[in-house]
């Protein structure tokens, strides 16, 4: 079954007309170019920590700004958003054109605030405005160290 794909006003009006079913929230975001164990087995985590999981998803143009020159995102955001509302630990997708997530954590304020174990406190962008509304940040171990960036470089020295 796929998963809604959502606007930001459409999501928070969700969420606030039923706050039983989507709390606690949970919420994180990422750019998701080519998914791969790693990132299901992060969202798995994820979703796992509470009742709902909300996926925010990088624009194509986000993804580039945030990686220039670097031919990204390899996968359109249409197809990116659909192949993670396919997945069932996800239970909406939300894209954004900005650099960091905070715009979606300020208006959804989720009770979780989830990303990978490469972060710390320090270096995440999104912690001071989780931390505002008194919100919990959860860094998720890496279990297996997968790299889309490392699998887009294999793929191009394999085939020069």
């Amino acid at each position: 079954m796929l998963t809604q794909i959502y606007n930001l006003d459409q999501l928070n009006q969700l969420v606030k007309q039923d706050p039983q079913k989507w709390r606690p929230l949970v919420f994180t975001n990422g750019c998701f170019d080519l998914l791969h164990v790693g990132h299901i087995r992060y969202l798995e985590t994820a979703k796992s920590l509470g009742n709902k999981l909300i996926v925010g998803v990088n624009s194509d143009h986000s993804v580039n700004q945030i990686k220039p020159n670097k031919g990204r995102p390899i996968i359109p955001e249409q197809q990116r958003l659909e192949v993670l509302g396919s997945l069932r630990s996800v239970d909406a997708v939300v894209l954004f054109s900005q650099k960091t997530a905070d715009n979606l954590i300020k208006v959804l304020e989720p009770d979780i605030y989830v990303k990978g174990g490469d972060y710390d406190i320090q270096t995440l962008p999104e912690a001071n405005t989780v931390q505002e509304y008194g919100g919990k940040i959860e860094l998720i171990k890496i279990e297996i160290p997968t790299s889309t960036s490392k699998i887009i470089e294999k793929i191009r020295n394999t085939c020069l």
